[in-house]
């Protein structure tokens, strides 16, 4: 099973992505993260055999992979309603529906109905806590995870930590542009930040872009 890649990007446009690896073989997989062509990126990635076709799954994280590996067990939810899931919600916001039993934030995603929202909590109340668990200690390099982490959801990674300091100006840049189209500031910056996070942004028109997009 593949389940981590390296290599440079030769194609992506934030639904596909074709990446060359240092062997030479070029893999080509589903990814809702856009990236700038010729980058160097890793990802882990969830591979998909079927009677008739094989298909690749990436992810910035390994908690998405985690969390889409648990979601594509649950019945009637197939891998590709698992990605939509996770690209259109994020991590925490599955995480925190399933142990509230929100059913309805589930069902906003998507390809997921009330019927297959129900199942999703139904299916992993108990097994996303132990996932929580153990990408809580991955993350802090603990190797003893026996300790009350319950209700912990993993620390935020990396990029998302550094968004604020990191990328400030193109932050306010995109949010000047946006004001200037009409659209409010309290509207734009929670929508630009997940943006920042979530894809490999060079200069503000591209943030514009995907926000005009989002909305």
């Amino acid at each position: 099973m593949i389940g981590y890649l390296r290599g440079k990007v030769i194609f992506s446009d934030g639904v596909e992505l074709l990446l060359l690896t240092a062997s030479g073989v070029g893999y080509q997989m589903r990814c809702g993260v856009l990236f700038p062509e010729q980058k160097e990126v890793s990802l882990y990635t969830a591979q998909i055999i079927k009677e008739n076709s094989q298909e690749l799954f990436a992810f910035t994280h390994l908690r998405e992979k985690k969390l889409f590996e648990l979601l594509n067990s649950v019945k009637g939810v197939g891998p590709k309603s698992a990605y939509v899931l996770i690209q259109s919600l994020g991590f925490e916001s599955i995480v925190q529906s399933v142990r509230t039993e929100n059913k309805k934030t589930l069902s906003s995603a998507p390809g997921i109905g009330p019927k297959a929202a129900a199942q999703i909590c139904l299916d992993l109340s108990s097994k996303i806590q132990k996932v929580c668990i153990y990408l809580s200690g991955y993350q802090e390099g603990k190797t003893n995870l026996d300790r009350e982490s319950l209700g912990v959801v993993p620390l935020a990674d990396p990029i998302e930590r550094e968004v604020g300091a990191n990328q400030s100006e193109l932050l306010n840049e995109t949010i000047m542009a946006c004001k200037e189209l009409g659209f409010k500031e309290a509207e734009i910056e929670p929508m630009a930040m997940k943006l920042l996070a979530s894809h490999q942004i060079d200069r503000s028109e591209q943030l514009v872009h995907l926000i005009l997009k989002e909305i």
